[in-house]
């Protein structure tokens, strides 16, 4: 008798720390969704190829408004991930998974094209992740952050020695120094840090944060743009002024 013996394999799981866009939705939700097409319009493409959660914490909504709401979002390219808040009740099979346990990080948004960036470089999206070293508490990116680019480092400062171009982005859980022109979008403070600041010597930037509380170009003093600029926040509100 011959017998046959298989091989087993376990199946392995690892554990995976990703950052996510959290939306935090306002009643009335036709007025809040008004909002973000707004803002998705001011900085084209933003939730593409985005992690999205939605947290529903703040509002009373019932599954059907529920459904709705991720439908909506869903015909403007955005894609939920889960859901933060509310009852678990609200999710039923089929809809994104009930989340708990986040910790707080920062917004983003996407924009337009570079002057240095080739047409094919627009259609790729690499995301650069550091991981953090003992005793890191900054790191230093000695050259330019191209379109489709994403600088991520969540433990302290990144410093920028070139240019960030349009449809990049640098995010920093401490402050963010760019030595040159800062075209594209800059997040500060991604993890809970309001004294974290913005530092760049030519200020063209898409879109600006600090601690999760954003500005876009249109929001900012006109004057400011293509001077060396300081970003902060006071009082919840972004503050940009002129370096001497």
């Amino acid at each position: 008798m011959t017998k046959v013996l298989t091989d087993s394999r376990s199946i392995r799981l690892k554990g995976r720390s990703f950052m996510a866009v959290v939306l935090s939705p306002d009643m009335p939700i036709d007025s809040w969704l008004q909002r973000l097409d707004s803002l998705a319009s001011r900085s084209a493409g933003f939730f593409l190829g985005r992690p999205v959660v939605l947290d529903v914490s703040e509002i009373e909504i019932d599954r059907p408004q529920l459904k709705s709401l991720i439908a909506e979002l869903s015909a403007r390219n955005v894609s939920v991930m889960g859901i933060e808040g509310g009852r678990p009740s609200l999710v039923e099979p089929g809809m994104p998974p009930h989340l708990k346990g986040g910790r707080p990080a920062a917004d983003y948004d996407v924009p337009q094209t570079d002057e240095e960036a080739s047409p094919a470089a627009e259609t790729m999206t690499p995301v650069v992740v550091t991981e953090q070293r003992a005793a890191a508490p900054s790191l230093i990116v000695r050259e330019t952050v191209r379109s489709g680019q994403s600088i991520v480092y969540t433990q302290g400062d990144v410093t920028v020695i070139g240019s960030v171009s349009s449809g990049a982005e640098v995010v920093a859980g401490g402050s963010v120094h760019i030595y040159g022109a800062l075209r594209g979008r800059a997040l500060a403070g991604c993890v809970g840090n309001a004294e974290a600041r913005i530092f760049c010597r030519k200020f063209e930037a898409e879109l600006i944060a600090i601690d999760g509380v954003y500005a876009v170009t249109e929001d900012l003093d006109q004057s400011l743009r293509g001077k060396p600029v300081q970003v902060r926040l006071e009082n919840d509100a972004i503050v940009a002024e002129k370096m001497m």
